[in-house]
């Protein structure tokens, strides 16, 4: 027996999607670390089980990290399912996909991107969770370079660093540490994040942010979807950034993110990459 599943990315954030709506699933995290592996299995950041939707979801989303754990939301993700399963919608009807984090939903459009609404970012220190109360607009973190973070959840946990260059933080170095910082009792998301120039003024744009993003559960990844919507959500927060605002990945691509002032809800727009189709044999991945 095999398992049919999909290559896909989202500015080079990749996943293996395997469709469990029909048949249900539980991948060993063994196996999921061996798939992972990008020289002897397939290669990937994430692995995603897609499963029934319950309610007003058309599909459910199962994320499982590469080293085996487990995650509550992914944008990237998200826009990859959207486009996979754009043919099965009406055209113009965005698909609805039920995630730990709540449901979200993604419209896939006729330029070839996928939009992405997530919920309301939280910066309360119970809902990032922080193992303590804190400040999370300072968090009062030290790691090499970077000093203070902000702390917030968009539907999972991230903290968010200002630099000058990103080129002279040595994220492989810091980003384990920051990740598993006892402050953090699920462990976090790490972003450092620099505001580009204006050519003209010479001037910090507030519309333009670079960005690299050290992922729970997966290191340094070439982007992550709900890692700019944190990155937007802390750069507005500390004053320094605009509700929306094109977010760079220094080592992927570029993600349009809106900070919606009339429901307070995150939107995200991007490309969304089928790479191939394939088979895997069972012992593979159970």
């Amino acid at each position: 027996m095999t398992i049919a599943f999909a290559k896909m990315h989202g500015l080079g954030n990749d996943f293996v999607i395997v469709d469990a709506r029909r048949r249900a699933l539980e991948p060993a995290p063994e196996r999921i670390v061996r798939l992972a592996e990008r020289r002897t299995g397939i290669g990937f950041d994430q692995l995603i089980l897609l499963e029934p939707g319950a309610g007003t979801a058309d599909v459910a989303m199962r994320i499982f990290n590469r080293d085996g754990s487990s995650a509550e939301a992914c944008g990237n993700a998200a826009r990859c399912i959207g486009r996979l399963l754009a043919d099965e919608h009406r055209p113009g009807r965005p698909v609805a996909i039920s995630t730990p984090a709540g449901v979200i939903a993604a419209l896939p459009r006729a330029d070839g991107q996928v939009t992405v609404e997530l919920g309301p970012p939280a910066f309360d220190w119970e809902q990032i969770p922080l193992a303590a109360p804190r400040d999370t607009l300072d968090l009062g973190l030290a790691a090499g370079p970077l000093r203070g973070g902000v702390a917030v959840n968009v539907g999972n946990p991230h903290v968010v660093f200002v630099a000058d260059r990103l080129r002279d933080v040595d994220l492989a170095r810091w980003g384990p540490e920051l990740e598993h910082d006892p402050l953090f009792p699920e462990q976090t998301n790490v972003e450092v994040i620099c505001m580009d120039r204006d050519k003209a003024t010479g001037r910090e744009a507030r519309d333009r942010i670079t960005m690299r993003v050290w992922e729970r559960g997966a290191g340094l990844t070439r982007a992550c979807g709900t890692g700019a919507c944190a990155a937007l959500a802390a750069a507005h927060r500390l004053g320094i950034g605009d509700r929306a605002a094109a977010v760079r990945f220094l080592d992927g691509g570029v993600l349009d993110i809106e900070w919606r002032e009339h429901d307070g809800r995150i939107c995200m727009t991007g490309d969304a990459e089928l790479s191939f189709r394939g088979e895997m044999p069972e012992e593979a991945l159970l």
